[in-house]
């Protein structure tokens, strides 16, 4: 450890308790916001790992039917969940036509009422998978928003204090520099935990937006596969 790093610790222990409150708020921020880019980034990758799968075996299938029997015990997934869905409201449909040709009167409803039930419930899942993938995003945000006021509100602290000692020891370097120097670092801790915390959620809302592209492309796959093989029929 170089002699400026242990200045900068120097600082610190010697801070005041508010000083020393602020860093370990800012500390908090910073490693809360480091777990929950991990965490965040391991999730992403196992949804995205796990959409690949099922849209592998989705696209291969030539039916609704097929695909469900063969994507059933996979593993959960933003496309799966969509997909479960919109298959289950189809089925409960299906159902409730009845008859011995019930293709016929499925046919006939949704010639009539068309595909908005489907929808509805397809964005349903949409809507599931979204609060799984935004969940603690917003921790992100928050982390990257206040933590350079907390820090400000460190570095007025440390000016308060530089002017205390002007009014007790007088214009001098030994006066003013600790309360100088608790300022500036807590403006550079708060900024430290800041700036991470801002890319990490920019990062993941960016990849947030391509899932839910693939999602509303998916949306649309599964309507039109609907009128291929029941209206169109």
């Amino acid at each position: 450890m170089g002699q400026s790093d242990l200045n900068i610790l120097e600082i610190i222990l010697h801070s005041g308790l508010i000083v020393k409150s602020v860093m370990l708020i800012l500390l908090l921020g910073s490693v809360s916001s480091w777990a929950l880019f991990f965490a965040k980034k391991a999730q992403f990758l196992k949804a995205k790992h796990a959409d690949k799968g099922f849209l592998n075996i989705y696209r291969g299938c030539t039916s609704l039917k097929e695909a469900h029997g063969l994507t059933l015990n996979l593993p959960s997934s933003p496309l799966k969940i969509m997909f479960d869905s919109g298959y289950n409201e189809l089925s409960k449909i299906k159902e409730s036509a009845g008859g011995n040709e019930p293709i016929a009167v499925v046919k006939s409803h949704f010639q009539s009422m068309g595909l908005g039930a489907l929808e509805r419930a397809l964005r349903m899942g949409m809507n599931s998978s979204n609060v799984q993938l935004e969940k603690s995003l917003s921790v992100l945000a928050t982390i990257g928003s206040i933590t350079p006021f907390i820090g400000l509100f460190g570095t007025v602290w440390g000016i308060i204090d530089s002017f205390r000692g002007l009014a007790g020891g007088g214009a001098t370097l030994d006066a003013v520099a600790p309360g100088i120097a608790e300022a500036l670092v807590a403006t550079a801790v708060g900024l430290f935990a800041a700036i991470p915390a801002v890319w990490f959620y920019n990062r993941f809302n960016s990849q947030l937006g391509e899932f839910q592209a693939e999602m509303e492309n998916f949306v649309q796959d599964f309507l039109n596969v609907v009128e291929r093989s029941i209206i169109h029929r």
